[in-house]
């Protein structure tokens, strides 16, 4: 099975998915999407593969999306869109690509559904929160 993760490196929210991945026995496509950018097709396919709109995976805190007025009513999808071929860092993340689908995975249990195999555990996500107990079952 291949599995495609859009990562931030710098997300406490991407690393732990990357971890849940790898740890499952996976060895992931890794595309640190902040330096290779993104194309509109590219964009528009994970978006529709995730029943995502552009606004839905525009990322609010911590980006340009104030600044350019992208938070505003009226601002239209085609907009938002164009403004993150320009600004990558206003596409939420990370995006899982897997043979199960497609998800934008915040939180980051939400990676478990596109897994063939849980990781061993106990396992928790960044916070402390207990994903899969000791007996390898999944809590959350």
């Amino acid at each position: 099975m291949t599995i495609v993760i859009h990562h931030n490196p710098d997300c406490g929210t991407s690393r732990n998915v990357l971890a849940i991945i790898k740890a499952s026995g996976e060895t992931p496509v890794v595309i640190e999407y902040l330096k290779t950018g993104w194309t509109r097709p590219q964009l528009q396919a994970l978006f529709a593969a995730a029943d995502l709109t552009p606004r839905e995976a525009m990322r609010e805190k911590r980006s340009p999306a104030a600044e350019l007025g992208l938070l505003e009513e009226g601002v239209t999808d085609e907009a938002i869109l164009e403004a993150m071929l320009v600004h990558p860092l206003l596409v939420n993340r990370p995006i899982v690509c897997s043979p199960k689908g497609v998800r934008l995975c915040r939180p980051s249990e939400l990676v478990l559904d596109l897994l063939d195999r849980l990781p061993p555990g106990p396992y928790a996500k960044e916070d402390g929160e207990l994903l899969i107990d000791a007996n390898g079952k999944r809590v959350v």
